[in-house]
């Protein structure tokens, strides 16, 4: 018999990629107890280093997703300038162990559910009162008893386990009204991939591919084109299965795909079409990248027409703005284009009601796995998209907890306090803006700009502003003050600017918006801090002409501070001493107070 363990928490999420990674951290940040559950050796799913997708998002640079994403995005430029695999997978651990209240289980599969039927609020029919994962390292069985759950496994594991409804495969174009050539509703999705990276060297290189590789010739990479010299090449094209079943098949879909991968590397090494003789294979992944299988039935279920059509909904929690980008179900082997690629208006808005469900009564959800239609989830399903969901259903969670509601209650009753907290943590809501305390609109600013104070936390042209009208450019030591009556002061909130654009880091646009490098050049560029961050600050408060150091940071990685004070001051001082890069320009993008 092999030994089980029983833990208790306030939220139990199942899945560790780039979604269960930041409704962790969300959560936890909010002093809920949080386990996070992931089967996995290493964190981020698709991002980590055993598949090696590119976390990709919202397009434009004012569209930049921030919150826990930049933050992560930021700390991994500051310690892996060469883009390292190796250290990308520590900085998301880190991320985790930073914060005492998770409780990480790797290695660990979800594997059942204990659950409750009864007759539960706003017409639900059942509750999960604990999940059972395996955990093949230590071979013990872990149950987890929480009053709320989070399925972020991208499979959507605990529906079937637990009964939450849900979707499978592509809607007929009279389903919703979407534009979508399917005539007929059916199970095909998207197909999975087994990505290869190669690293350039000064020295040739032989390579002798398996018997079992698929034998390729130039014809089978029509409307693919190779080219490894492309610092976008990522070989996301090598993909399969979603003309089967992207569970069920997985196994067989796997070895298809290191047979095509390795077949594509012969071609690229042996064919003499490519200038390749002194490349080497880097990277081969076996365990294969999904994008769609189960999408869960929430409240709403998101439409392309909700996308295309720019709708903005009351309970706006993050937004999208990748393409409609819709695989063929044949993958490598669909003739013609392997995918389409139509325009969507982003950054547009995505509801807080598509990420809990519509029948078990605590189950929330994040990733490429909320309600949503097939097509919608072509452009929603990106990871930094769903690392938005995930810090959304974090929030959330802490707001359930805390009240005793349900994820429906929160919606019904706690909507605006969702909002709010995600904006102070940096989440950017293209319908709303921060609130700022009347105090602070009132008080005096001797130094700075108004813009200061404005609750836009961004330049973006959805509020008429570019970078030179956002905020406050402050030289090295200049101190930036609040003049007010006696009171005190509960927090202060500061925002730099990170670069959103990324223009001042080396490279082409794909080295310097991604965290992570699919080949590796010669000439790869070696990456550092956004010249414009702010690397060292004080924040001081001041009463009757004494002064108090609140905060001094000397070595900052952050784009956004939402500080707790709670102390009577008369004056509230920031103070920008010194930059990553421009030492004579120090952009303040925000600084306010509430009291």
């Amino acid at each position: 018999m092999l030994k089980k363990k029983h833990i208790v928490c306030d939220f139990c999420v199942v899945g560790g990629g780039m979604a269960g990674l930041t409704a962790a951290i969300s959560a936890a940040r909010e002093g809920l107890r949080v386990v996070l559950m992931h089967e996995r050796p290493v964190l981020g799913g698709n991002a980590s280093s055993e598949i090696r997708m590119w976390i990709c998002g919202a397009q434009g640079q004012d569209n930049r997703e921030t919150g826990i994403l930049e933050e992560i995005a930021l700390e991994n430029l500051y310690r892996n300038p060469t883009k390292s695999y190796a250290i990308w997978d520590t900085v998301l651990y880190d991320f985790v162990r930073r914060e005492a209240n998770i409780t990480l289980l790797l290695n660990c599969t979800c594997m059942d559910a204990a659950v409750e039927k009864g007759d539960f609020a706003h017409g639900r029919n059942t509750k999960i009162k604990t999940v059972t994962g395996y955990q093949m390292t230590t071979q013990c069985f872990y149950e987890i008893e929480a009053p709320l759950f989070c399925d972020s496994s991208g499979d959507s594991i605990l529906a079937p386990l637990c009964g939450a409804e849900f979707r499978i495969g592509r809607e007929s174009a009279s389903d919703f009204g979407e534009d979508t050539t399917v005539e007929k509703a059916d199970t095909m999705t998207m197909g999975m991939s087994c990505l290869l990276q190669g690293r350039e060297t000064v020295h040739p290189v032989q390579y002798t591919a398996p018997a079992w590789r698929t034998p390729l010739c130039e014809t089978d990479f029509e409307s693919r084109n190779p080219d490894i010299y492309k610092e976008n090449e990522n070989f996301w094209y090598l993909e399969l299965g979603g003309d089967k079943n992207t569970i069920d098949d997985t196994e067989i879909l796997r070895d298809e795909l290191l047979c095509l991968a390795t077949g594509t590397w012969d071609y690229i090494k042996n064919s003499g079409r490519f200038r390749s003789e002194t490349w080497d294979l880097d990277f081969l992944g076996f365990l294969p990248g999904k994008r769609e299988s189960r999408r869960m039935c929430g409240e709403y279920m998101v439409t392309q027409r909700d996308i295309s059509d720019g709708k903005v909904f009351e309970d706006e929690i993050a937004y999208g703005g990748w393409p409609l980008d819709d695989h063929f179900p044949g993958g490598f082997f669909h003739k013609g284009t392997p995918n389409t690629h139509i325009p969507t208006p982003g950054p547009y808005s995505l509801p807080y009601r598509a990420l809990y469900s519509k029948n078990v009564d605590n189950l929330f959800f994040a990733g490429r796995n909320i309600s949503m239609t097939h097509m919608a989830m072509s452009s929603i399903r990106v990871m930094a998209t769903c690392a938005l969901l995930g810090e959304a259903v974090g929030k959330a969670a802490a707001i359930a907890a805390k009240n005793t509601v349900s994820p429906h209650d929160v919606y019904l009753k706690h909507i605006r306090h969702l909002q709010e907290l995600l904006l102070q943590e940096d989440c950017f809501l293209p319908s709303r803006t921060r609130e700022i305390s009347g105090i602070c609109k009132t008080a005096v600013l001797t130094t700075g700009a108004d813009s200061l104070r404005n609750g836009q936390d961004r330049a973006h042209r959805i509020y008429n502003t570019d970078q030179k009208s956002c905020g406050y450019v402050a030289s090295p030591g200049e101190e930036i003050t609040y003049c007010f009556e006696k009171r005190s002061v509960s927090a202060a909130h500061v925002v730099f600017c990170s670069d959103l654009g990324r223009e001042t880091l080396p490279g082409g646009v794909c080295e310097r918006t991604h965290s992570t490098r699919a080949s590796q050049l010669l000439h790869s560029p070696q990456m550092h801090m956004p010249k414009t961050l702010c690397r060292a600050f004080r924040l001081l408060g001041e009463l009757d002409g004494v002064r108090t150091e609140i905060l001094h940071c000397t070595n900052n990685r952050k784009r956004s501070y939402h500080i707790q004070i709670n102390q009577v001051f008369d004056k509230l001082i920031l103070v920008p001493e010194t930059s990553w890069g421009n030492e004579e320009k120090i952009p303040v993008i925000s600084f306010d107070f509430s009291a």
